[in-house]
């Protein structure tokens, strides 16, 4: 195929490039060339920036079989790339979110679950939206443009190496320091996450087989517990590491938050619980796959201890160590000592 990638040089975009280029495509990036410029030699290189009425000028009298676009939440982005590919790309596959649906406290959202209300395109509010809104208005352009050549994409969780948010290698980096860790809720509270590998491999595959429609892709395979996954990251290392279980009125009450300080964890109720819980029978029916969770814990450690020291120092999720302490301390002291 010829293969456009709006991006391409961030975070899931390196992976998307690299699979496309090892199953034999023609891929053309299309970015600013600022972020790790000359990052894929073999891969055409088209300039321009998306945030200026002639950006996507670059885009021009060019055609393509597939488009994805990594990066746009801004909704001006994606009005100003379907009408200079329309016509020109046969499917534009869109990088959307969990967060496109209206009410995240609702349990096992499926794709027809009420989105969020469209952000404006332009004008004073448009700037100011909310992230989920802003991604609601681009699916609805991509899809009036596109129609049945329209593929939305709504990831939760994106994890593996490359991820900057530490939003998952809290856990296997805190799991591989041992000792005494805080663990949140219950073992059946639920967690989802996907490897960025699992996401980006799959998107290749839609473009080959020209699969349209609106997806949410999260993992695992089957429904899994915060404590399947814990249990899961530990099962890796050979330490001392031992969990707490500390319960989730206990933490609300405390100020540790579902996602924030306790990454990954939701719990019914939660106003993050449909971030936990979509519903992914249809992307697996399209052909979603996923690796072992020892196989993104290894190399998701493996960047990170790549990372400068300051980063590795200073996760950017999570609970700090001072802090984790103290709330295991104050559980204890509540409940005459008890582990």
């Amino acid at each position: 195929m010829k293969i456009l990638v709006l991006g391409g040089t961030g975070y899931i975009g390196p992976h998307l490039v690299t699979h496309a280029l090892e199953r034999g495509h023609q891929v053309t990036l299309f970015n600013r060339g600022r972020t790790r410029p000359g990052l894929f030699p073999k891969a055409e290189q088209l300039i321009g920036d998306r945030n200026t009425p002639t950006g996507h000028d670059a885009l021009k009298g060019r055609t393509w079989d597939v488009v994805y676009d990594l990066p746009a939440t801004n909704p001006q982005w994606v009005v100003n790339s379907t009408n200079v590919l329309k016509g020109n790309v046969k499917q534009y596959v869109y990088v959307s979110s969990t967060a496109a649906y209206k009410d995240f406290t609702r349990s096992y959202p499926d794709e027809t679950h009420p989105a969020q209300d469209p952000a404006p395109i332009d004008g004073p509010d448009a700037a100011n939206a909310p992230y989920g809104n802003k991604k609601v208005r681009c699916e609805q352009l991509v899809q009036a443009a596109f129609g049945s050549g329209a593929t939305i994409v709504r990831p939760g969780l994106i994890v593996g190496p490359g991820d900057l948010t530490d939003r998952f290698t809290y856990w296997p980096v805190r799991i591989e320091k041992g000792g005494d860790i805080l663990a949140p809720g219950k073992l059946d509270d639920p967690a989802q996450w996907i490897d960025a590998r699992d996401l980006t491999e799959w998107m290749v595959r839609l473009g080959e087989n020209s699969t349209g429609g609106v997806f949410n892709a999260v993992g695992p395979r089957t429904v899994c517990g915060i404590g399947e996954l814990l249990y899961g990251i530990k099962a890796c290392y050979a330490n001392d590491a031992r969990f707490t279980w500390v319960p989730q009125e206990f933490l609300t009450a405390n100020k540790i938050r579902s996602w924030a300080e306790m990454p990954v964890w939701s719990f019914t109720g939660a106003s993050t619980v449909a971030f936990s819980t979509s519903v992914i029978e249809k992307a697996k029916a399209a052909g979603l796959t996923f690796r072992p969770l020892s196989v993104t814990v290894r190399d998701a450690m493996t960047w990170y201890h790549a990372r400068p020291a300051a980063e590795q120092e200073r996760l950017r999720a999570g609970i700090s160590a001072e802090r984790e302490k103290e709330i295991l301390a104050l559980w204890r002291a509540q409940n005459g000592g008890a582990r």
